[in-house]
């Protein structure tokens, strides 16, 4: 581990790949409403890092694998910390939309 790996970021094309590549895992968008609503990854559910602890009414079984991503990727890691919190165990990071490639949805 080098001296500055803490601060890269996730590539959220490779979580993409990796969310896809996994049965039954969820893509969480931890952005706010209206952020969602002017585009999101398709298959993303939408729980604001304010309202984190409202998953539990999409994701009841604390092993199912969750992607999460914000804009930058500093939600999703505070958001990631707060899953682990609350029991999730497989939890991941995958960074920010704004470096994302693929298409996204409104």
């Amino acid at each position: 581990m080098g001296l500055f790996d803490f601060l890269k970021q996730p590539d959220i094309n490779e979580g993409i790949t990796a969310y896809k590549g996994v049965q039954g895992a969820v893509l969480l968008d931890v952005r706010t409403p209206q952020e969602y609503g002017e585009g999101h990854i398709p298959g993303s559910k939408n729980v604001p890092l304010q309202t984190i602890g409202q998953v539990v009414s999409i994701v009841k079984d604390k092993g199912i694998p969750l992607y999460v991503y914000c804009h930058s990727g500093a939600r999703s890691r505070q958001a990631v910390s707060a899953l682990q919190r609350m029991g999730y165990t497989n939890v991941n990071n995958i960074g920010g939309i704004a470096a994302y490639s693929g298409k996204v949805e409104k």
